[in-house]
């Protein structure tokens, strides 16, 4: 994605001399006997899209309402701009939050939903006014503007819907599940609008999803979580392509895990030893690793080659048998079992109208991969 500000480089969390917007300092959250949230430090940056991303339960929902001061942690400290936000009321916070279900009044028009906010406030008339159109025109809805909410579509709802909690300018916009009400394919539109809208304002968004797509596609970093704990933090990029546990390979995207023993630990790869009479396979490793440990093999299968005839190499090389045959459009993927009963995958881009049409069910075939496009985890 383009980085806040059209540049590159944006990344204030490599940066030794930026001081984090959000902080979050060993903070826990219980329930009762249930422990909610345990032990979080993170550090959000000003303009970051920040992505916190898991399944049903981690623990995502409930940092967010700490941020918006619905909750109040059991132990820990959060700032916001170098303040303790602990003991601040929700609407003394310089935070403003975007629920899924938007929560448009019926019988106001566009105009004054989004204009709610703003006539509780002091500021003047013309002033609101004036930002009320700079919010039309921002979210451009301005032929829009005398309608109701049902006059309107869901992915106009949910324009409006930003546009109000965007209105009074605040230092951080919390986003939780904005586009889950939303089709597919107006979902993936409404992704670009809202990194586009969020480099425009230069606020910093704060989201809550468990669409791993939808991470990776809007935000600067993602948080992923887990019961309760944030288990790893990088940009999409490097969560994809170089996860620390197989808990995060196997939540984003596909991913093909070769479980083994360290057999070599050489030139920079490590080597596993997998299934009894195969060749090891080796990868990248994203740990120190001692032979006769053991290790994860974590493997894309858009880099994995398919083919008929054996390849010319000695490592990372498998026979196998097609079980299914997935074609997706872009590309298809194969279901390949291996020896030991695994079934692996391989994802073939589809360049031709009928783009391996000599692969069919059943067929052996050979995977084959190179040195270093998986990466060996030790968890």
């Amino acid at each position: 994605m383009t980085q806040p500000g059209g540049s590159d480089l944006f990344a204030p969390w490599d940066d030794p001399d930026e001081s984090p917007l959000i902080e979050f300092r060993n903070v826990r959250k219980d329930f009762g006997t249930s422990s909610a949230i345990q032990d979080v430090n993170l550090d959000i940056f000003s303009k970051e899209f920040f992505a916190l991303l898991g399944p049903s339960g981690c623990g995502k929902t409930t940092l967010m309402r700490m941020l918006a001061g619905f909750e109040t942690p059991t132990e820990g400290q959060i700032f916001l701009d170098g303040v303790d936000i602990g003991s601040v009321p929700p609407h003394r916070r310089a935070v403003n939050m975007m629920f899924q279900s938007y929560a448009l009044f019926p019988h106001l028009s566009v105009r004054d939903n989004i204009a709610f906010g703003l006539k509780r406030s002091d500021m003047p008339r013309d002033a609101i006014e004036a930002r009320v159109e700079e919010m039309l025109r921002l979210t451009r809805l301005e032929g829009f503007a005398a309608r109701k909410p049902h006059q309107i579509s869901g992915g106009q709802k949910q324009r409006v819907a930003l546009a109000r909690a965007l209105a009074k300018a605040p230092k951080l916009l919390l986003l939780d599940e904005p586009l889950g009400a939303l089709d597919k394919k107006l979902r993936r539109d409404t992704q670009f609008e809202l990194v586009d809208i969020q480099e425009k304002t230069g606020t910093t968004f704060v989201i809550v999803t468990h669409d791993q797509e939808e991470a990776m596609t809007i935000a600067t970093r993602v948080g992923v979580m887990d019961q309760g704990r944030i288990v790893q933090v990088a940009t999409p990029d490097q969560i994809y392509e170089a996860p620390n546990s197989v808990y995060v390979a196997d939540f984003i995207g596909d991913v093909n895990i070769f479980e083994g023993t360290a057999e070599r630990v050489a030139g920079g790869l490590v080597q596993l030893s997998w299934a009894e009479s195969q060749r090891p396979v080796c990868g990248a490793p994203q740990a120190t690793f001692g032979v006769g440990q053991r290790a994860f093999l974590a493997l894309r299968p858009e880099k994995v080659a398919i083919s008929k005839d054996r390849p010319d190499r000695t490592t990372n090389v498998v026979n196998g048998q097609i079980l299914d045959i997935a074609y997706l459009g872009p590309v298809t993927t194969y279901h390949v079992k291996v020896a030991g009963g695994a079934v692996l995958k391989a994802q073939i881009v589809n360049h031709n109208r009928l783009s391996r049409a000599d692969l069919t069910w059943e067929d052996s075939v050979w995977l084959s991969w190179d040195d270093d496009a998986g990466v060996v985890l030790a968890q």
